[in-house]
């Protein structure tokens, strides 16, 4: 066996390492688009899906020759799901040359990379990150394909009142994504006449929840409104199982994960409801299924949730957007913003307002049926 690399120098290929689509396009001669997600840490499923994703998008983009005869060079900066990471890889990402970047899932994530992006001249298309104010900075080359917490908050609680529940408890783990929905459902709960019995938080990789599901079901709630991320909310459904309370509990989208069934288990999962844009597997669009056919015949399955598709989505953008005004930063910006007309990508119609921000309602309704699928109520 050879010698190995120093584990910090493991560490930096990781975190940034050119991708080639088909072709082997050259880095020097290809236009340069990147991707800045969690490949390593808690939501390591997520970034690695996404890879995959715009691996597959870059392939069939360079097969055809690349975009008006320029091949695309993909760059994957790992953030490790944590905001000091996410700056480093968006520094690294920027020094390369960059024109866009897909981009990243956590909301705090993106957070941490947006003004060293907009300062670096580079357009930013978010992918998971849903927190409202990351769309309030009058940041004119950051946009999403997902949506915001303020919509995802209205369908929460109106979808907690249609369900029949009077009493809900409402627990985040103080991450911008998590907090501000928590907040934004809160708020609507008020114009719904619905009181919550609890509002507190749990901290970000907490795996221990026996102290805050006992002071919840002291209050006696009759569902439990959650807002974190699917590895919480796993080890949630877990303990409370173990515990005997059959409280029901419903979750936000960051929960759409099929990782989710895996650490809770089955049983535990069964009966959870979340909101989230439709997953892969009800995306029947003639572009989806021919992609998901693509896409299962080199990985095996689906992509584990919505998100890695939305990547796809905003790498389909920023490619239609170089087709028809060139690979120039500013010019891509201006075209998203108001050049985007008729586009539909795996997750159907896109186009973005002033702020950058998804245009359409797209939310729905989830159950985990007692098989662990995640089956659409509405």
């Amino acid at each position: 066996m050879g010698r190995r690399l120093p584990y910090f120098l493991l560490i930096a290929l990781a975190v940034f390492f050119p991708l080639f689509g088909a072709g082997e396009a050259k880095a020097a001669d290809a236009v340069k688009i990147g991707l800045m997600a969690p490949t390593t840490g808690a939501w390591a499923s997520e970034g690695q899906d996404m890879v995959k994703v715009l691996n597959i998008l870059v392939d069939q983009i360079n097969a055809k020759g690349g975009i008006n005869g320029a091949l695309i060079a993909l760059s994957v900066g790992d953030d490790g799901g944590t905001p000091k990471t996410a700056a480093l890889a968006s520094q690294r990402l920027v020094t390369t040359g960059v024109v866009a970047v897909v981009g990243t899932y956590g909301s705090a994530v993106t957070e941490a990379s947006q003004d060293i992006y907009d300062e670096a001249g580079v357009v930013q298309v978010a992918t998971g990150s849903t927190s409202i104010r990351l769309s309030e900075k009058g940041l004119k080359r950051f946009f999403r394909t997902c949506p915001r917490d303020d919509e995802q908050g209205r369908v929460l609680a109106n979808q907690v009142k249609a369900l029949g529940f009077v009493k809900p408890a409402i627990l985040h783990d103080n991450t911008s994504y998590a907090k501000g929905l928590a907040d934004e459902t809160r708020e609507i709960f008020k114009e719904l006449s619905v009181k919550e019995v609890y509002f507190d938080a749990i901290n970000p990789g907490d795996r221990d929840f026996a102290v805050p599901l006992s002071k919840i079901r002291a209050q006696n709630p009759d569902v439990v409104v959650f807002t974190g991320y699917y590895p919480e909310a796993a080890m949630i459904l877990r303990q409370k199982r173990d515990l005997g309370w059959d409280v029901p509990i419903i979750g936000g989208d960051a929960t759409n994960n099929r990782s989710l069934v895996e650490i809770a288990g089955p049983e535990a999962a069964a009966g959870y409801y979340f909101v989230s844009p439709p997953g892969p597997g009800d995306m029947k669009s003639p572009a989806a299924l021919e992609f998901f056919k693509i896409y299962r015949e080199k990985h095996g399955g689906l992509p584990s949730s919505v998100w890695a598709v939305l990547a796809g989505d905003a790498f389909s953008v920023i490619a239609e957007a170089i087709k028809n005004v060139g690979p120039d930063s500013g010019k891509i910006a201006e075209f998203l913003h108001s050049g985007l007309k008729g586009f539909t990508g795996l997750s159907g119609a896109i186009a973005f307002d002033e702020k950058g921000d998804r245009i359409g309602e797209v939310y729905r309704l989830y159950k985990v049926d007692d098989k662990g699928e995640f089956v659409l109520q509405n």
